[in-house]
């Protein structure tokens, strides 16, 4: 579903992802009808604009993750102020993206977004790693000194984890490492279960809050 005011780049929007093999579902021009159609819609993937005329992409955001909780949402914006990334990302974005951003970069991060990789244009990754570090160095301040009981990982679990956390897709990190990409995958879900977390997006955030990302 591709969600923009402005219909010329809407309407372009959506012409690029069916003629790159891709079914759009549906088409607004505003947060709230957006919203309203996300149910019947049924949309893997979002494409939306950060400003709105109605209610802020924020909102919309929170509004479709709430109707359809594993919808993936990419931010496709004009925008890369600092507040409204980060505003994007806690929302629920998976991934950031500048409008001025070329046509094979946008469709690389709607495959990747689609698969439930963080994406984000070159320079508003930095910016949203360290608002997860900042963010997990206050938790570690926290008065009642709770101390991390995560479970243990292997050593080839924390390798790939690593690299996960590096904004690698499989396909790479299968090349950086070695390995078959259906073994990538395998230790990701390995991972995912002894931590308790339900996608890659969890995962990646998990792996940043504790430096695995350096």
């Amino acid at each position: 579903m591709v969600v923009d005011d402005h219909p010329m780049w809407r309407e372009g929007v959506a012409r690029d992802l069916t003629e790159a093999g891709h079914e759009v579902v549906a088409s607004c021009g505003e947060g709230r009808q957006a919203v309203r159609v996300i149910g019947a819609a049924r949309p893997d993937l979002v494409v939306l604009d950060l400003q709105l005329p109605d209610i802020s992409g924020v909102q919309v955001i929170r509004g479709l993750r709430a109707e359809r909780p594993d919808v993936r949402v990419l931010m496709l914006s004009a925008s890369g102020e600092q507040q409204g990334v980060l505003d994007a990302v806690k929302a629920g974005a998976t991934g950031y993206l500048l409008k001025s951003a070329g046509l094979a970069e946008f469709l690389d991060a709607v495959r990747r977004t689609a698969a439930g990789e963080p994406v984000f244009t070159p320079g508003l990754a930095g910016l949203v790693l360290g608002e997860y570090r900042r963010l997990a160095a206050v938790r570690e301040q926290a008065p009642d000194g709770t101390q991390d009981s995560a479970p243990r990982l292997t050593e080839r679990e924390t390798e790939v984890l690593r690299l996960v956390a590096k904004g690698m897709s499989y396909k790479q990190i299968a090349e950086r490492l070695g390995l078959s990409h259906r073994t990538v995958q395998n230790h990701v879900q390995n991972t995912l279960g002894k931590l308790q977390l339900h996608n890659r997006v969890e995962l990646t955030r998990y792996a940043i809050e504790r430096g695995l990302d350096e």
